[in-house]
């Protein structure tokens, strides 16, 4: 079955890094400008993400999610400018919608963590197969009860939109009429909210019950489809992010 996925098929040296790094990696881009709250710090790190994504080439895949996230920010810096609380020093505007400096800087320096954060998590599902994913997440001491709930999230979402499409070509072939202004679409959607989630429901059951047939929730030693994927310079990236966030403890502490 198709799974949903943002993941884009590249020959890339981060598309061979395995996922357990990109999740370390997520932690550390997260956690050191957090640990070290400087500008610097979440600027040099959103580059750092930035960077990796166009090493990947994934970036222009990038683009929609950034768009979405860009649209959000405009909101926070408008929020920040205007009613920051640390707010002294006015910029431009008249009362009561002065925007000041020091809103200005706080609302940047949200909006460069939060493109840090995306970019790092971006790096991770556009450059990481879903199955390869949970796979390497069981084999590392992940409950395969809990690797069959992420799977299925992958896989539940393109059922339902092929439910979708399946009920609303049926309805057009019978003369309803599904095409049009926004009004006449909600009417032809509604209708289609609980067939696609009873639907859904079943096709989850169905999969669990078949997995229980195949002896899912045997107590023992397991063996793999595949095998073990060996990834090149897993343990010297593992030991770099590792000392990366060590160090950036450490600076604070002494700091």
């Amino acid at each position: 079955m198709k799974t949903f996925s943002l993941y884009v098929e590249k020959d890339s040296l981060i598309h061979r890094i395995d996922p357990i790094n990109k999740i370390l990696y997520i932690l550390t881009a997260v956690s050191v400008p957090w640990i070290l709250p400087s500008m610097a710090v979440s600027f040099l790190w959103m580059l750092i993400s930035l960077a990796l994504l166009a090493a990947a080439r994934v970036i222009r895949q990038s683009f929609p999610v950034f768009a979405f996230v860009f649209l959000v920010l405009i909101t926070v810096v408008l929020i920040q400018g205007w009613f920051y609380p640390g707010n002294r020093t006015p910029l431009f505007g008249a009362e009561p919608f002065v925007f000041y400096a020091e809103g200005l800087m706080n609302a940047l320096r949200i909006v460069v963590r939060v493109i840090n954060i995306v970019a790092a998590f971006l790096l991770l599902v556009l450059t990481t197969k879903p199955a390869d994913l949970v796979e390497e997440l069981v084999r590392r001491g992940l409950s395969p009860r809990l690797g069959y709930v992420l799977d299925s999230i992958f896989q539940i979402l393109p059922q339902m939109v092929k439910t979708t499409r399946t009920i609303m070509d049926a309805q057009r072939s019978r003369g309803l009429e599904t095409e049009g202004n926004l009004w006449v679409r909600v009417k032809a959607f509604l209708p289609l909210i609980g067939p696609v989630v009873m639907s859904s429901l079943i096709h989850a059951k169905e999969r669990a019950l078949a997995l229980e047939v195949r002896g899912f929730h045997f107590e023992g030693e397991r063996t793999w489809l595949r095998e073990k994927r060996e990834y090149p310079y897993s343990r010297a990236l593992r030991a770099g992010l590792l000392l990366v966030l060590g160090l950036a403890v450490v600076w604070r502490v002494l700091g």
